[in-house]
């Protein structure tokens, strides 16, 4: 079943969403996959940042939720994994400044005294027609917040991570099949897989892995905030499963890619996209 369409304000926010989106707050069920870990994610307030705060609470790690300024939300998301006997941290704020990304990291070893996970999650992105409706601080502020973020997090983070850490970042099918309507994001989705496959190779022998997840169309804030109502109704439906996915449907691979179970996988991209193909 589609979704209706609706309309909201960057960033939006999850409690104004008709559905909301299942995020495992009900389903998802934890077996300690993590236990001992420590992890940042950033946009972890909503979508799939809370998907994987919440799961990764249930597998055992305390969590750092990164997020712009949508605090009801990441209220939430501390709840639920306060709920789960693990210790939530709430840091607001731009990660497209770079010194905002360094504290993050700083924040959360003081609070953790360990890193062992860093989730590069937050996701800027507006549709527009052609070239000339992308003003050029837009463009700026796109690969500020998904790319240039990913660097500044990851070069503070791997000074304290020890071997059987990992890092991951959110790609999207866009980086291979990308939707010219969105065409900032694409790239620095592209650009995510890419810099996740040269970190993979260059922190191997630190004993560090590097992946990145590729999800398709997932209902999240960030859709009827920057889609029109008409193309937000119809979001998804364009896949072989026919339909948006939900959130929670993305976190056992990230709690894989996270997990000791996964000590093999570095430099893979994991496409979760209703059955649209990555190359």
């Amino acid at each position: 079943m589609n979704q209706p369409a609706q309309q909201q304000d960057v960033p939006g926010t999850q409690s104004e969403m008709t559905p909301r989106p299942d995020c495992g707050e009900s389903s998802y069920q934890g077996t300690g996959r993590l236990a001992g870990k420590a992890a940042i994610i950033t946009g972890g307030d909503s979508g799939i940042g809370r998907a994987v705060a919440i799961a990764y609470a249930r597998e055992g790690a305390d969590v750092l939720i990164s997020y712009l300024s949508e605090h009801e939300d990441a209220k939430d998301t501390a709840k639920y994994v306060e709920d789960a006997g693990r210790k939530a941290v709430l840091v607001a704020g731009d990660v497209s400044q770079a010194q905002h990304c360094r504290d993050l990291v700083a924040r959360a070893v003081e609070e953790f005294g360990r890193l062992d996970v860093l989730v590069n999650n937050a996701a800027f992105q507006m549709t527009h027609e052609s070239l000339d409706e992308i003003p050029d601080d837009e463009w700026d502020y796109t690969l500020a917040t998904n790319l240039s973020a990913f660097f500044h997090l990851a070069k503070a983070s791997v000074p304290h991570m020890g071997p059987g850490s990992s890092i991951i970042g959110s790609s999207s099918v866009n980086s291979d099949m990308p939707n010219p309507t969105l065409a900032p994001y694409a790239a620095t989705k592209a650009a995510i897989a890419n810099f996740c496959a040269s970190l993979a190779q260059m922190l191997g022998e630190k004993g560090i892995r590097v992946n990145s997840v590729a999800p398709g169309p997932i209902w999240t804030p960030l859709i009827p905030a920057t889609m029109p109502p008409e193309k937000v109704a119809k979001f998804g439906e364009n896949t072989p499963l026919g339909r948006a996915g939900q959130p929670v449907e993305l976190a056992p691979v990230y709690v894989l890619l996270a997990s000791d179970e996964g000590s093999y996988i570095s430099g893979a991209r994991v496409a979760v996209t209703g059955g649209r193909p990555i190359l």
